[in-house]
């Protein structure tokens, strides 16, 4: 053991002298000489002992007995290397290691080169490479992938594009093609220079390269971020159909930037367009902006009425919260309410079922049946449906809205309302006249008869005031008798202003002529019944008069129900109807003596009346009343000029 240490010992005296440099191309080998055997032991003819178990390995002291055994080894290792070569400078470490490595051997040491961020030892050691002979004496010749360090070593130290592409072109030299991954080292350049025109160029020239230089999905994300940075939105757009139409796949912050970048400039078509093509491949599929850029795009598509854009963005949600559902620890997300009931109001507008379903699932995954819905929600989702012509769904979401929200008393009367939420079911069941009118009456009646039964007083009254929108006074009448004859219901104040409705429209004539009658034939509708009596000057005296709806009125208030303010508007309309405006100024007082402030509306149109039927007197208690409210009525200066028309062809000439 002695033996050996002395050994090692002068190995080390002479490393430490000798600094004279190697001709040979092998690194050095620290060589243990054998020692020959004494003569006496081989004359020897005892039984040996068994070999120390030290000899022939330096790290037999490696155990639980020597603590220094890992320092020991790690001295014994650097023995291994020449010591001259650590102590030589850098550029001489090159020089030498530029001699000694073939390409694999400084592939690998360029892989641990990069890992430390050397980037100049890497461009240093590639230079001397090339201009170092092999093993055989023949210049060193690189591939691409090495050349591909050297590209990137220059573009991390701050090559310019310039540089970077003359040394693309050296590859000639080296009989070497250019590939993808090379021009990209440029591109990455010049998207640091913001040379946007320079890497359009440069996109096209591989394009019409060979298949070695075919752009990848990094190729184009340099290109469409930087026209994007430059606000070239035509030529990025361009560039993305280019790119999606060949197959490639759009990174996360290219098809962010896109959408953010179309909704700003107002694209939302293109938008629509381009995400439609994302969904068509597989790669891109999965592509989805951040989730306040979806809420925001919801927004926009919505205040568009762009239903296939929103339906996109509820989609990109709906995305989001499955993610965080499955995410560990989950982190839940909610679509707000609102933006639900905008998503259907679009819904209805542009006549979209799809946005309606997943704007309903969205909605009931945000509440986690933890919540029921809003009444607003429900309201939504009827219009969405009445405007798609489903009245089946419809009225089956009436039926839902009425057992959540039924029973809340308070808001009940305007939630149920056919003459304001309800309305738009009232003018999908009139659409088609009485033919949809009856095949919803007789549905609701088999329904009734069901199990369990559903019967709805509101579905009646929508089915009374689209009667009443029709003309139909006696179908309003017969649905109206049968809330309580076939459906054992209760007329509520919601049946009695949908009937005065429709008899609003019923419109008696009184004609006096000398002891005599007439009858007139219905018209439109209308039973038009006129009573004729002479007058002192011998002239006929022509009056509307309203029975039908003030008799409805009238009986509302002896069986205790209670008028609202519509029950009130209702029936001055029908005076007004009539022409009868000091009937409809009395009811007008009847309404203020009740507790109810009549409309602005109802202000104009009794004076409108006055006016028109040049009753000044009226008109300024009109005019007090207005005041009194402080309603400012304003003028009608521009329905005068087309109420004073002169319709006449005599200057026709």
């Amino acid at each position: 053991m002695a033996s050996q240490m002395a050994i090692l010992t002068r190995t080390r005296i002479l490393l430490r002298v000798s600094q004279t440099k190697s001709i040979s191309s092998f690194p050095f080998l620290s060589q243990e000489p054998q020692l020959a055997e004494s003569a006496h032991t081989a004359e020897t003819q005892t039984t040996p002992l068994p070999p120390n178990p030290a000899s022939g390995s330096p790290l037999y002291h490696e155990n639980w007995r020597d603590p220094n055994a890992a320092r020991k080894t790690t001295s014994l290792a650097q023995s291994l290397i020449p010591l001259g070569f650590l102590s030589q400078t850098p550029g001489q470490r090159i020089q030498y290691l530029s001699q000694i490595l073939d390409a694999p051997a400084l592939m690998n040491h360029f892989a641990d080169l990069m890992t430390q961020q050397r980037w100049t030892d890497v461009k240093e050691l590639f230079e001397f490479w090339v201009r170092s002979l092999d093993k055989n004496g023949k210049p060193n010749k690189p591939d691409v992938n090495l050349y591909n360090h050297y590209l990137r070593a220059n573009f991390m130290i701050g090559a310019s594009a310039g540089d970077l592409l003359d040394l693309v072109a050296q590859m000639d030299e080296f009989a070497i093609v250019p590939n993808t991954a090379a021009f990209n080292f440029v591109l990455k350049a010049m998207k640091q220079a913001k040379e946007t025109e320079a890497a359009e160029k440069l996109l096209e020239r591989m394009l019409q390269g060979g298949t070695e230089s075919l752009p990848d999905d990094e190729t184009y994300d340099l290109v469409i971020g930087m026209l994007f940075e430059a606000q070239q939105f035509e030529a990025a757009l361009n560039h993305i159909d280019m790119a999606l139409k060949s197959g490639y796949k759009l990174s996360m912050r290219v098809f962010t930037e896109c959408v953010a970048c179309c909704v700003k400039q107002g694209r939302l078509d293109e938008l629509a367009t381009v995400i439609e093509m994302c969904k068509t491949t597989d790669q891109n599929r999965a592509l989805y902006p951040n989730w306040t850029l979806c809420n925001y795009l919801a927004e926009v598509a919505m205040q568009a009425d762009n239903s296939k854009l929103a339906f996109y963005a509820l989609e990109f949600m709906a995305k989001w919260i499955a993610r965080g559902e499955n995410a560990r620890p989950p982190f839940l997300l909610s679509v707000d309410e609102g933006l639900i009931v905008s998503a259907l109001a679009t819904a209805g507008r542009t006549y979209s079922s799809k946005l309606l379903d997943v704007s309903w699932a969205i909605l009931r995954r945000s509440l986690r049946q933890k919540k029921v819905p809003n009444p607003e929600s429900f309201l939504g989702k009827i219009y969405a449906h009445a405007s798609l012509g489903n009245l089946q769904k419809a009225f089956g979401t009436l039926h839902e809205f009425e057992a959540t929200h039924g029973k809340s008393t308070s808001e009940a009367e305007d939630l149920f309302s056919p003459f304001t939420s309800l309305y738009p079911l009232v003018v999908a069941c009139s659409k088609n006249g009485f033919e949809t009118l009856d095949s919803v009456y007789y549905q609701l009646e088999n329904l009734s008869r069901a199990d369990p039964p559903y019967k709805s007083v509101a579905a009646l009254n929508c089915i009374i005031l689209g009667c009443g929108n029709i003309w139909d006074i006696e179908r309003a009448y017969q649905t109206f008798d049968a809330i309580s004859s076939s459906f054992g219901l209760t007329p509520d104040i919601h049946s009695y202003n949908a009937l005065i409705y429709a008899f609003g429209k019923l419109k008696k004539v009184c004609i006096s002529l000398p002891c005599m009658y007439i009858h007139l034939q219905p018209v439109l509708s209308w039973d038009l019944s006129c009573e004729l009596k002479p007058n002192s000057s011998s002239k006929y005296i022509l009056s509307w008069q309203t029975f039908e709806a003030s008799s409805v009125f009238e009986h509302m208030l002896s069986l205790g129900v209670k008028p609202n303010a519509k029950s009130y508007s209702l029936l001055i309309d029908a005076h007004l109807i009539n022409r009868d405006q000091k009937a409809a100024l009395s009811t007008v007082d009847k309404m203020v003596t009740a507790g109810f402030v009549p409309s602005k509306e109802t202000l104009k149109r009794v004076r409108r009346r006055c006016i028109r039927e040049m009753d000044y007197e009226c008109d300024d208690k009109v005019e007090s009343l207005a005041k009194k409210f402080r309603i400012r009525m304003g003028s009608e200066n521009r329905r005068s000029i087309l109420f004073d028309l002169d319709y006449g062809t005599e200057y026709a000439s």
